[in-house]
Formats: structure tokens, sequence, C-alpha cells
């Protein structure tokens, strides 16, 4: 991993989910029953996909590429080739978006206020949420 994407690491994370909120350590629900059955039914494609949606819009307004790989811009169908099939860290300027292919949720780091302004704006666009997790 290269240096900048751990430098990234380190530094203020959100999440970009299916849910509004991080859900309680000692919630009554049962959370993890839940995202097994996101990950083994239908829908899991189509969260996916809103993810995909999401970094592709993004990349309408800021360059970006994905770690280990030279190309600034990838085709869109790259994109969400190695989004679907790998995991993924994907640099926009000081901004980091790790995505894995079989999670419904996506870690961002270190963006700045006008990359958190449009994100929040996107995840509404595609039914996803954006949330800080507590300390």
């Amino acid at each position: 991993m290269s240096s900048k994407i751990e430098e990234l690491m380190q530094k203020d994370f959100w999440i970009i989910d299916i849910l509004p909120l991080q859900v309680p350590k000692d919630s009554r629900g049962q959370y993890f029953a839940i995202e097994e059955y996101y990950l083994n039914q239908k829908q899991f494609p189509a969260i996916k996909q809103k993810q995909i949606n999401l970094v592709l819009k993004l990349n309408c307004y800021r360059d970006m590429f994905i770690d280990g790989e030279e190309i600034v811009n990838p085709s869109p169908e790259h994109i969400a080739d190695v989004m679907r099939t790998k995991y993924a860290n994907i640099v926009i300027g000081e901004t980091l978006i790790c995505s894995e292919p079989d999670d419904i949720h996506m870690t961002l780091y270190n963006p700045d206020v006008e990359m958190l302004r449009l994100i929040r704006k996107m995840t509404i666009g595609e039914g996803l949420y954006l949330w800080k997790p507590a300390k």
C-alpha cells in the first residue's frame, strides 16, 4: 500500500452506508443477521451499483485514480469492474474512498469541506447515507 494511502487512512473518516446512523454496540436489533441478509440476497448488486454510481458521479467533478494503477480518470467501466471485483482504494485529491466488493458500506477518509458537501448531496440521491462514527 502506498504511503499516501497509509497517511490518508490515519485521517478523520466517514461511512457511506445503507443505514442512516451507526448501530450502537448495545443495540437490541440484529445488525449482523440483517447485514448477512443483504449480502446474500438480490439486493446486494443494487447496493453495490449505488456505490459505483456515487464514485462515478464524483469523477465528473474531480480527478481520481485507483491505488496501484497509473491511469488518472480510468474509464467508468473499469472503475465499476474494480469496485465489483476487488478491494479498491480510490484517491480523489487528498480524499480516499475504500470500497470492498463484498461490503454494504464504503469508508471515506479526509474529505475537504467541498467534497463532504458534494458527497452528502450524492448519497441522498443514491438512497445512501453519510455518517461519522462515534469515537
